[in-house]
């Protein structure tokens, strides 16, 4: 008996056995009968299905490589709408993994106790086996979108939700500027400039937010010249970081069409990662460069540790951290300041790059002066 006829006629033992198994899995063992079961039927007639179409080699080959032969605008499989279940059932990914693995392992304990094996058995388990990988690549990756939305949806409803606090500070500061005595004038206008800008993060929050949805972050170019919005950044960081010594160095022409609030953010994140993660009481040096065709903004620090290439290019990954800590360093930092660095680099068609030499961190934005210089530099 083929397998696929025997998913057929052996449907009910095949899934108790699965959830009996599952039961045995750590991850699946306190899930509801209900839960374990959904859609798995569905999924188990798919397979059978699939079995019983024929397949060529390379089709065998590109499926164990995890593509499909499936055409552009079907319908949702029955694997990926399981996904879709079970990300909005709450399942972590390790329970939709260890789920596949105890059907699998349940159909074919299951098959080789009662049906007899005929010469092709075990192309006939190739072929199951390539039908639960395939299945699975399904399920997991509807499973990842779908978790992906809904922290989009999330991020969107925090930047709205921070947007009645934030205004309330912001009016609060406008009113003390304007009943304080003199002698307080210098820092209720730097409370007002940091609440501004607070906001403008909030705009980028949700504009990373719409990126997600839609999967574009628009940038806003305009001419201005980075000297002085770094300047102007790096006095709100100096406050942001008492105790910091932070030095800006200007050379050539820094001229540009750039996205200026986007651009003070990215340099903002470089400077709080110096900062928090060198050697406490060393400067940090940023240095802007500027030529005919791009410019370079560079923060270097002294290293409390070495940093070799590989980690260096791991710390521009999402939710990653460098090992050391530094000044100020906590375990709320998420790691996200690179990440966004680089994202803002590529959105101006630059890019981002660290290096470690002579315990000294040095971090480089290279950034083309506008869009028709990026299309060059893409170009060459």
């Amino acid at each position: 008996m083929q397998i696929a006829e025997f998913l057929e006629i052996a449907k009910e033992p095949i899934l108790s056995e699965s959830i009996a198994y599952a039961r045995t899995i750590l991850r699946l063992k306190d899930e509801d009968e209900a839960v374990l079961r959904d859609h798995l039927p569905l999924v188990l007639e798919a397979i059978s299905t699939d079995l019983r179409s024929s397949q060529s080699r390379t089709e065998s080959i590109d499926r164990s490589h995890g593509l499909s032969h499936a055409a552009d605008g079907q319908p949702e499989t029955a694997a990926e709408i399981h996904g879709l279940l079970r990300a909005r059932s709450g399942l972590r990914i390790e329970q939709v993994f260890a789920e596949y693995r105890a059907l699998r392992s349940s159909v074919l304990r299951l098959w080789a106790d009662e049906a007899p094996h005929g010469p092709d058995a075990v192309r006939d388990v190739g072929r199951f086996n390539e039908a639960i990988d395939q299945a699975l690549a399904e399920s997991v990756q509807t499973y990842a979108a779908e978790v992906e939305r809904w922290q989009q949806i999330f991020l969107g409803v925090l930047g709205h939700d921070l947007r009645g606090p934030l205004n309330a500070i912001a009016l609060t500061a406008q009113l003390i500027a304007a009943k304080a005595p003199k002698e307080l004038h210098l820092p209720t206008t730097m409370l007002s400039r940091s609440t501004r800008r607070m906001a403008t993060l909030m705009d980028s929050l949700l504009a990373y937010n719409m990126a997600g949805l839609s999967g574009g972050m628009p940038i806003e170019r305009a001419p201005i010249d980075l000297a002085a919005a770094a300047a102007e950044e790096i006095e709100i960081q100096c406050a942001a970081l008492p105790g910091a010594q932070i030095e800006l160095v200007t050379k050539g022409d820094m001229r540009g069409d750039f996205d200026g609030s986007r651009l003070r953010e990215a340099l903002g994140n470089l400077v709080t990662n110096a900062v928090k993660h060198g050697v406490p009481g060393e400067p940090v040096i940023v240095t802007i460069e500027g030529d005919k065709l791009s410019v370079r903004i560079s923060v270097e620090n002294a290293a409390a540790h070495s940093i070799g290439p590989n980690e260096m290019e791991q710390l521009f990954e999402p939710l990653r951290r460098g090992a050391a800590k530094g000044q100020g360093s906590d375990h709320s930092n998420l790691g996200l300041g690179l990440f966004i660095v680089r994202q803002i680099a590529k959105i101006h068609g630059g890019d981002v790059h660290g290096e470690c030499s002579s315990q000294r961190v040095k971090f480089t934005m290279t950034l083309p002066k506008s869009e028709t210089a990026a299309l060059c530099e893409k170009a060459q």
